[in-house]
């Protein structure tokens, strides 16, 4: 049971093209939006389509791929695990976000998409 603690599974698309940066220990970052969704009845009988968005990490190799094949709407599948982290912004309001470090990355589509 403990493969189950903090593990996150989500397929969907990306928003963009990754945010890629070089951190002070000389390691590489990539952050990204990922788009899963969800289409249900709701209870008059239409059709609902909701969209979540996910912020994605990956580091160092998980990175590279990133940077080499991650392109705004490529279908990808992922693994990892919940991180929370605070952060202050541009105006100096501080800010929490749920982000999710990547593990595993499994291309999906077709070669040339």
């Amino acid at each position: 049971m403990n493969t189950l603690s903090n593990s996150v599974r989500l397929t969907g698309f990306l928003g963009a093209a990754p945010d890629i940066t070089i951190t002070e220990n000389n390691k590489k970052v990539a952050r990204i939006s990922l788009a899963t969704n969800l289409q249900f009845r709701n209870s008059k009988n239409e059709l609902v389509k909701q969209t979540d968005w996910h912020q994605l990490v990956l580091w160092e190799g998980q990175a590279e791929i990133a940077e080499k094949y991650f392109k705004k709407g490529k279908e990808i599948a992922i693994a990892g695990r919940l991180a929370n982290r605070y952060y202050t912004d541009k105006d100096g309001v501080k800010r929490f976000i749920t982000e999710v470090i990547v593990n595993e990355v499994l291309l999906l589509g077709s070669r040339g998409n």
